[in-house]
């Protein structure tokens, strides 16, 4: 089956007999009755009454549907339905502040707002009425003043419009680690066929198969997962679970209940569940293939989970790529280069343009200049995977575009061999060094550490290290030891809830920068974020 049309995936795929049985760590905000095992015709179903629910309450032909609640994979059952009713989903963490919501949702100005109680309470904190940006506001779960409960709303006839391959079919924010996030607007051509399409077949050692069961833990908001249910369920494999809550001790009975074969999570889920994977039958003995995307994994996660594999050859596929373009490269990792050191050295190489579908080009920042292979500069591409464009920040679209090339704004090399090497963000890039690489050699070196970040300062300011530790404590000598003669100030020691994150649990750098330094100001122009 090829993944096409989104509002009827689910369909589809039980007209074809599959039998893939979806387990959760908790009921659906969507269904919350409906308790944590689903198969794929009743997905079907739900997907089709939501649909019409979603009609009946205003959401017609190319009007938008704004999600916005917890994390959990029913963002992406709440986009199939506005798919199918006509409507352009937009999905909008949960996490995003009170004021950033309220910004996207002014963008977007959604015919309907589907939300929870408890996100529109946390923003009426701060003195923000959500329900006010939208014609109808929907909630699923409790009730909420200013709203009306989703599963309320009488069902009108069941509906199926499609549309063109080129028309808008999701709105997907970026991750806004240095502000407020970009609307992306993608298309079925852009995300589906060119995207999801391509990740559909059956490659030797990585494809899925019909006796895997996945496992997913990511920002369901996101365009990445959007993209992963539509392969997730034209390949049929045996079982899908999907984590919402990255607790480890909460997990861990899930997980070993349905062991996966192959895993996919956001960076800093790994790193939430790493301690998993020294305990004793640990959950990932059956783990063939690690996937990761968003940002890289640290050296010593990536070790601890390949190494966690009962599997004779296990593989980590590490991606990178962004919201508006979908992975631009593609590298594999083994436990015997892992294991022998080399990953620590190349965690931010990030491997070759994916063939045949994406060219790179290095160019010099001030200039736009191409610069010779092993010169660093800002990372441009060209891909047919590329978006339509942000909503209501046309101008900030088109500076990023020149002579048909798309500027990432991250800079770095690309060497002889065509593989690419990640060096900052050109907003953090201090330019004595690499925060990125940075802070994996610092990760090398305390393996104490849940996470090292790096931050970049202004004026020849020394850059500012924060080490995330389980209780915010940190040896100084270990630290000294740590450090040696990298030219970098003294450090803060957090815990991990004190770090401000994105959806994605990305840092937000220039957030985290200003509340230890109170000045946000960054190295670099910030042109291309």
């Amino acid at each position: 089956m090829k993944p096409y049309d989104m509002g009827v995936l689910f369909d589809e795929a039980a007209e074809r007999g599959h039998t893939t049985a979806v387990h959760l760590d908790r009921p659906l905000d969507l269904a919350p009755e409906d308790g944590m095992r689903w198969t794929v015709p009743r997905l079907a179903r739900l997907v089709a009454t939501t649909a019409a629910r979603l009609a009946r309450a205003g959401a017609g032909r190319g009007d938008r549907v704004a999600v916005v609640k917890e994390n959990h994979w029913d963002y992406d059952l709440l986009a199939c339905a506005a798919v199918r009713a006509g409507a352009v989903p937009a999905q909008l963490s949960g996490a995003l502040d009170p004021p950033v919501l309220a910004a996207l949702l002014t963008r977007l100005r959604p015919a309907v707002l589907v939300t929870s109680a408890a996100v529109l309470e946390r923003c009426r904190g701060s003195d923000i009425d959500l329900a006010a940006l939208a014609r109808t506001c929907l909630t699923v779960g409790a009730d909420a003043p200013g709203a009306v409960p989703l599963a309320a709303v009488e069902p009108g006839p069941w509906v199926h419009h499609r549309r063109h391959d080129d028309e808008p079919l999701v709105i997907n924010h970026t991750s806004g680690t240095t502000g407020v996030p970009k609307l992306v607007v993608h298309s079925t051509r852009t995300i589906i066929r060119k995207l999801a399409r391509f990740e559909a077949v059956p490659y030797p050692g990585i494809g899925v198969r019909r006796d895997d069961t996945l496992l997913h833990a990511g920002s369901y908001a996101h365009g990445r997962t959007f993209c992963w249910t539509a392969v997730a369920f034209s390949r049929a494999p045996k079982a899908v679970v999907m984590l919402s809550d990255t607790d480890p001790d909460r997990a861990d009975p899930l997980l070993r209940a349905h062991r996966p074969t192959i895993v996919e999570a956001l960076p800093s889920v790994y790193v939430r569940l790493q301690g998993l994977t020294g305990r004793l039958d640990n959950p990932f003995r059956r783990v063939r293939l690690y996937i990761s995307t968003y940002d890289a994994v640290h050296p010593p996660t990536l070790r601890a989970y390949l190494r966690a594999s009962a599997h004779p050859r296990p593989v980590w596929m590490q991606g990178w790529g962004q919201t508006e373009t979908g992975p631009l490269t593609f590298r594999f990792h083994t436990r015997t280069a892992a294991g022998d050191g080399r990953a620590s050295s190349t965690a931010r190489d990030l491997g070759r343009p994916i063939p045949l579908k994406t060219r790179l080009r290095v160019v010099d920042p001030r200039t736009r200049l191409p610069l010779p292979r092993g010169r660093a500069g800002l990372l441009q591409t060209r891909t047919a995977a590329l978006a339509l464009g942000y909503v209501g920040e046309e101008d900030r679209w088109a500076d990023k575009h020149h002579d048909g090339w798309w500027n990432t704004g991250d800079l770095g090399v690309l060497r002889r061999d065509g593989s690419v090497r990640l060096l900052d963000r050109e907003v953090d890039s201090p330019g004595r060094l690499s925060c990125l690489e940075t802070e994996d050699l610092l990760e090398v070196r305390l393996p104490e550490a849940l996470e090292c970040v790096v931050l970049g300062r202004p004026d020849g300011k020394d850059p500012l290290p924060v080490v995330v530790t389980p209780d915010g404590h940190l040896d100084p000598v270990r630290w000294r030891t740590a450090a040696g003669h990298l030219p970098l100030a003294e450090p803060t020691v957090l815990t991990w809830d004190e770090v401000p994150r994105t959806g994605t649990g990305k840092v937000r750098r220039s957030a985290l920068l200003e509340r230890l330094t109170g000045d946000a100001s960054t190295c670099g122009t910030g042109r291309w974020t």
